[in-house]
């Protein structure tokens, strides 16, 4: 209870800076908190800068890895595609959130199109999606599976 509380802090702060949105988020391993971040989309205005992303940003660069294996995010919402993608790749162990995607939508940060959209990614009337090959487009890939140095992640 006491780290979703410092993610519910972390969301008040950002909002009263100014920064963006009523979104926090805190990021703990070994019942210590080892970073933390809120919504900045406004003041960096940059579309991804939800809580959860800053907060995975800056928890990566306090332990100096990408991998967030052993960690555990508390956001204050229910994260929405991207955040949750986010915290997937960096591979937290845990997802714990206060607020629904339900009780964020009733203030207006309805995500539930974005929801829908992933269930079913296609083309529609807000936007297209679609393949769009040109000669070398597997080349980069190619480069890596050569590549005798990589980093797999």
């Amino acid at each position: 209870m006491e780290f979703m509380k410092l993610a519910i802090e972390e969301a008040k702060k950002g909002m009263l800076a100014g920064d963006g949105g009523p979104f926090g988020a805190v990021i703990v391993k070994d019942g210590k908190v080892i970073g933390s971040g809120h919504n900045m989309v406004l003041v960096t205005k940059d579309p991804t800068a939800h809580a959860e992303v800053t907060a995975i940003r800056n928890t990566c660069k306090n332990v100096d890895s990408f991998d967030l294996s052993g960690c555990q995010l508390y956001t204050s919402c229910y994260p929405c595609p991207m955040c949750m993608g986010a915290a997937l790749w960096s591979r937290v162990d845990a997802i714990y959130y206060g607020a629904t995607s339900s009780d964020a939508a009733e203030i207006g940060f309805g995500d539930h199109e974005f929801h829908e959209f992933l269930q079913n990614p296609k083309t529609d009337d807000k936007r297209k999606l679609e393949q769009f090959k040109v000669e070398n487009y597997l080349e980069p890939f190619q480069m890596w599976a050569k590549k005798d140095d990589k980093t797999p992640y």
